[in-house]
């Protein structure tokens, strides 16, 4: 494990020596990963994930950054610990000052997962007609493509999306994704896709924007699809965000005070995930 003064990588003293608990598991249970896959590392609110242990362990605050990239070939970063969070584009910028706070909601003391609320979700300023939705409903999950939303969900999304871009050519649908466009009509790889954003409201009242990026999906013959999935009506779950939805926005975790911090695209701002410099330095 490296350490960071934000801008860089660099060597970490503080872990060598410590028992970490881990645990052995037959490669079977790595077979739907991707080959360069050696393990697994739980982030999560257990006392025995990774960023709980270190907190235990040297007393670093019980705190991670995640910052998924668009691309495999793209390194994204993870960050344990405060800050600061520094990228290449905007070197003096505290990404921490660029977040929106919301409340993390803990079910109970067996829940594991991550989950906020929220309160309506909106395209073009319009608020979609949805059943309530519980507080707590809504899970981030890094083992989820593409976001699923319980059926009743899921159609009122879809409806609202088709309404708002009524006059853009429809395309076949490509499973699992239903509401395909014509990709040329919504926009290009440089520019990115100009779709109608989906704004998410917080329980804290602040807006979460999918942009263009982060709701359509490029699958090939000129197609591109809404990148959500319709995950029935028996989902435990009302919505699972999932790491499509989260790529190029930066989440800030601060498991001690039980909030999220999010950005919103990184992209809209000049910057990516992938902007993280990775160039070595001597130890801090």
């Amino acid at each position: 494990m490296e350490g960071t003064n934000g801008h860089n990588p660099s060597t970490d003293k503080s872990t060598y020596g410590i028992e970490f608990v881990v645990s052995c598991a037959p490669n079977s249970l790595l077979r739907s990963f991707s080959p360069y896959v050696g393990g697994v590392s739980a982030f999560s609110w257990s006392t025995l994930a990774f960023p709980r242990q270190l907190h235990n362990h040297i007393n670093m605050a019980d705190k991670f950054a995640l910052c998924l990239p668009s691309s495999s070939k793209i390194s994204g970063v993870t960050f344990l610990g405060e800050g600061p969070f520094y990228f290449t584009s905007f070197p003096n910028l505290d990404l921490r000052s660029i977040l929106s706070y919301t409340p993390m909601v803990r079910k109970d003391k067996k829940s594991l997962g991550y989950y906020i609320g929220i309160k309506k979700i909106s395209i073009k300023g319009i608020s979609i007609p949805l059943p309530s939705l519980k507080s707590g409903s809504v899970k981030l999950s890094t083992v989820t493509l593409y976001t699923t939303l319980r059926s009743d969900v899921y159609e009122a999304l879809v409806s609202s999306f088709s309404m708002a871009t009524k006059n853009i050519p429809r395309l076949k649908a490509v499973q699992p994704l239903s509401l395909c466009l014509k990709s040329s009509a919504v926009g290009s790889v440089k520019r990115g896709f100009l779709v109608p954003k989906i704004d998410l409201e917080m329980e804290s009242g602040k807006i979460w924007t999918i942009s263009g990026d982060n709701s359509m999906k490029r699958v090939g013959n000129g197609t591109a699809c809404l990148a959500f999935i319709d995950g029935g009506l028996k989902m435990k779950d009302a919505i699972v965000i999932g790491t499509f939805q989260m790529e190029n926005n930066f989440l800030f975790f601060d498991l001690g005070n039980e909030k999220l911090g999010f950005s919103s695209s990184l992209l809209s701002r000049g910057t990516s995930c992938g902007s993280f410099n990775f160039t070595y330095v001597l130890e801090l």
